[in-house]
């Protein structure tokens, strides 16, 4: 606080403020500077003082000087705090950047100051007011703009300012909260202004368009599966209330032998030995249970039901062979970075070529055929396009592939490092660490798609004879399945990464060797404890009696 220290070689307060106009409209201006300053402030919640000379020291004559030696010492201090004050302005990283909150009906931006009558604007939602406010931003002056939006409203201003040379970030709510107080949309897009000037946000991550397309068919194509397997529950629900157990006796009611026998009874069949000896081969039940099972109440209102049922899912299961079409014809658009096989069933290992690369061919095992199994070849063609099998990872198949590539793209630059790329993911541990200490490690609640893919693939290697699914087991029994999960899929989207950049193959230690790693471990810290406490332990076989 600025304390006495200004003694001041100046006449009466009359004759100072004869010489200094403006001084006289401030009552006591000149009486009070010898002495506490803070006595002429009536409010005494103020922390600092700003120092009175600073705003009318042009008002005085060149003989004002100070006098004391600790006034001088509190004027240095103070140039000194000024000056680091001065120094500690952020620096403008994009002097030319704009600030647009996205809507539902109307979209609010915000420009720098000093580039329009009016630095804030509202555009509607079609699509002649999105091209008006890509004109007005490019007659502003405007390079870069950060909006912020929830849902889908975004795409279609995203890619129309994209289309004006216009450098568009999508930034994350939770980035951009607003200090507190009253929110509205005007004071949201000048905050998103703002911060992007000072270089303060991060866009979120979009691939390229030609993946973007690819992606669109594919996130297509996971709703229509999802609808029809809404029906398959109305196809059960139906029966159910027919006291038709066919779920009890079989496995899939949507198999083969189920909608054979689903198709006859829409068509009149009513004999249940008839209905059973349409069962297929592979059906472990007895054809007595199948027969005792389709003996129920057959009524018209609920066979309506079920016919309806049936028809939309097979209606849905037409309409996802019509966008496996178009991802297909969206694949052969991808530049190629391998050389697919058309119709090897092997791993050509050590065939030589002139410049001595080794020529790797995809993977094709037997595997059991899916309902909802895409009718395109994507194996061979995600091999086209990647230059790598991922197949040979455990747990990963081809839509659980394609579900991750379309979303992260094909350009593995986008993620520098392989922290990065988990981090994206929501699998690596988030740790919050206050006073020093961690508070918590748990990973962050993203809703990610291809971190949904990871996590599947991670859960289906709970019975399998890998390395990876040893460390799943592991990880389970000691700290439980969901953890175990989390910790197996960011384990596999680690591996994947590293593929992904090197276009490597991948080659599975087996559980065995895992295990036997593990138990290395295990002895090589038992005695590295025993030696800190003075033991020495003797590995011994142990005999069986």
């Amino acid at each position: 606080m600025l304390s006495s220290g200004y003694a001041l070689g100046v006449k009466t307060g009359s004759a100072m403020e004869s010489a200094n106009p403006l001084a006289s409209m401030v009552k006591g201006c000149f009486d009070s500077f010898i002495g506490d300053v803070t006595s002429t402030i009536p409010l005494r919640r103020l922390d600092t003082v700003i120092n009175p000379l600073q705003n009318v020291s042009h008002y005085l004559y060149e003989a004002h000087i100070m006098t004391k030696k600790s006034g001088v010492q509190q004027a240095q201090k103070i140039r000194k705090i000024e000056s680091r004050e001065k120094g500690t302005v952020f620096e403008l990283l994009n002097p030319d950047a704009a600030g647009i909150d996205i809507g539902s009906e109307e979209h609010w931006v915000a420009v720098p100051e000093g580039r329009d009558e009016h630095v804030v604007r509202k555009f509607g939602c079609f699509t002649a007011d999105l091209h008006d406010m890509a004109i007005w931003l490019k007659q502003c002056g405007v390079k870069t703009v950060a909006m912020e939006s929830t849902g889908v409203y975004w795409i279609c201003p995203f890619q129309i300012l994209e289309q004006h040379g216009i450098e568009v970030k999508l930034v994350n709510a939770r980035q951009a909260r607003n200090v507190p107080g009253r929110k509205t949309d005007v004071s949201d897009c000048q905050w998103l202004q703002r911060l992007h000037t000072y270089g303060l946000l991060s866009g979120s991550f979009r691939p390229e368009d030609q993946v973007c397309v690819l992606r669109s068919y594919w996130r297509h194509r996971d709703n229509l599966v999802r609808y029809a397997s809404a029906h398959i529950q109305h196809m059960q629900k139906a029966m159910t209330e027919m006291n038709i157990q066919i779920h009890k006796v079989l496995s899939d009611i949507t198999g083969v032998t189920g909608m054979r026998i689903i198709r006859a009874i829409l068509s009149g069949e009513r004999k249940g030995e008839a209905l059973a000896d349409m069962r297929a081969p592979g059906v472990k039940r007895s054809k007595e249970d199948i027969i005792k099972a389709l003996q129920g109440d057959y009524r018209e209102e609920h066979l309506f039901a079920l016919q309806q049922a049936v028809e939309l899912y097979d209606f849905y299961h037409n309409k996802i062979r019509e966008c496996d079409g178009k991802i297909e014809r969206c694949l052969k658009g991808f530049e190629g970075q391998a050389e697919a096989a058309d119709e090897s069933n092997v791993i050509i290992a050590g065939l030589k070529e002139e410049s001595g690369a080794e020529k790797i061919l995809p993977k094709k095992g037997k595997h059991k055929a899916r309902k909802n199994e895409c009718a395109v070849d994507l194996q061979t063609e995600l091999y086209r396009i990647t230059g790598v099998d991922f197949t040979e990872i455990d747990g990963l198949d081809v839509l659980s592939i394609n579900t991750i590539l379309s979303e992260v793209g094909l350009k593995s630059a986008a993620f520098p490092t392989i922290k990065s790329f988990t981090s994206w993911l929501g699998l690596c541990p988030n740790n919050r660490i206050t006073g020093g200490k961690i508070k918590s490690s748990r990973t962050k609640r993203i809703s990610n798609r291809a971190a949904k893919a990871f996590r599947l693939a991670a859960q289906s290697l709970s019975n399998s004879k890998c390395a990876l699914g040893g460390f799943y087991r592991r990880l389970r029994a000691r700290l439980g399945a969901p953890k175990a999960i989390t910790a197996t899929a960011h384990k596999l989207a680690r591996i994947f990464y590293v593929l992904w950049t090197t276009k490597q193959r991948y080659q599975d230690i087996g559980a065995e060797y895992y295990e036997k790693q593990y138990k290395e471990r295990v002895i090589r810290n038992l005695k590295k404890k025993a030696y800190e406490l003075g033991y020495i332990i003797i590995p011994q076989e142990m005999g069986v009696s």
